[in-house]
């Protein structure tokens, strides 16, 4: 049976042998050009990475993770989307967590929120532990508009239908939420308040510039003020009639 590390990495066991042919799989190494099947095994006799993606057919390894340019706004996000989950029942966060899309991709999102599929959701848990098909809200922590988070990665989630896709490039200290419409992502618009509201989860809202500023407090105080709106209820009770 296989587990999922912290990081998401699957562990079958201590072995690097492929279990059907006993052949060590060659080494996992970025811009490898790779199937997904033949991603996953070298990326399983690979037990030292802790993040390694499939995107397009192609490997990608981060590099290490600096303090104020991902870890702490990770954190963050995952306060957000965790706070909400929370509040909805139905609904599930999941930190760096592998999804398989399709053929091609296989990617460890920073962030991901779905709707269990009883409840109507879009994405399943394999046997073996991965998400599988497209969660309804992806969010990357970004160094900037240069990172393949808003090219390669994002016409990936666009075409396996990732309903909202969420990027934080946090060194030019912007934030694009995408919404996908007719095949397209559409940036979503910030409200007079300067407010950003899912159209897929009611009640998840943004405070765009209290996330930036590092003012996590004023970020939660709104999305519990989204949380008790009549909207979320009717969420809430909707996606319970449908378990």
């Amino acid at each position: 049976m296989t587990v999922h590390n912290v990081q998401g990495n699957p562990a079958i066991s201590t072995s690097t042998s492929d279990p059907l042919s006993g052949v060590r799989p060659l080494p996992l190494e970025n811009g490898d050009r790779l199937t997904r099947r033949e991603f996953e095994r070298r990326y399983t006799a690979r037990l030292d990475i802790k993040k390694a993606e499939l995107i397009e057919g192609v490997v990608y390894m981060p590099s290490p993770v600096h303090f104020a340019g991902h870890g702490e706004p990770h954190v963050a996000v995952l306060t957000w989307l965790g706070t909400y989950c929370a509040f909805t029942s139905g609904v599930r966060v999941a930190d760096n967590a592998t999804v398989r899309l399709d053929l091609d991709n296989e990617p460890q999102p920073d962030a991901l929120l779905r709707i269990e599929p009883q409840a109507g959701g879009r994405s399943r848990l394999s046997e073996d532990d991965y998400v599988e098909g497209a969660p309804e809200l992806i969010v990357e922590i970004a160094a900037s508009s240069a990172a393949y988070d808003l090219h390669d990665k994002l016409r990936a989630y666009r075409r396996n239908g990732v309903q909202e896709y969420l990027v934080w490039r946090v060194y030019e200290k912007q934030l694009d939420w995408f919404m996908l419409i007719d095949d397209e992502y559409r940036p979503l618009t910030p409200d007079t308040a300067g407010l950003l509201h899912s159209r897929i989860f009611p009640g998840l809202r943004l405070a765009v510039e209290a996330l930036l500023a590092g003012d996590v407090e004023q970020v939660l105080a709104e999305l519990q003020t989204g949380v008790e709106t009549p909207e979320h209820a009717a969420f809430v009770k909707r996606l319970q009639v449908i378990r």
